[in-house]
């Protein structure tokens, strides 16, 4: 059974249905502000941002910091994984 995982926040589900239903505490406006994202990338050993190429073995440790390179500007957005 595949594993679906959350762009912003990294949070796994079995179901896409089950993913997408929720709230995402990483959505880009806010806590609670929007669901989660379908991350649409494959399964990696390495996620890298989108913007600057910084590196993590998951989505969650990815996501969960500021990029220096985010396109709203200096801490204005967290890292992007890429596809």
């Amino acid at each position: 059974m595949p594993n679906y995982y959350c762009e912003y926040c990294g949070t796994k589900s079995s179901t896409i249905a089950s993913l997408t239903a929720n709230s995402c505490h990483r959505h880009p406006l806010g806590p609670g502000k929007g669901k989660h994202k379908l991350y649409e990338g494959s399964e990696k050993t390495q996620y890298s941002c989108k913007y600057c190429g910084t590196s993590s073995s998951s989505i969650s440790g990815l996501t969960a910091n500021s990029c220096h390179r985010h396109p709203n500007g200096v801490g204005k957005g967290k890292h992007s994984p890429t596809l």
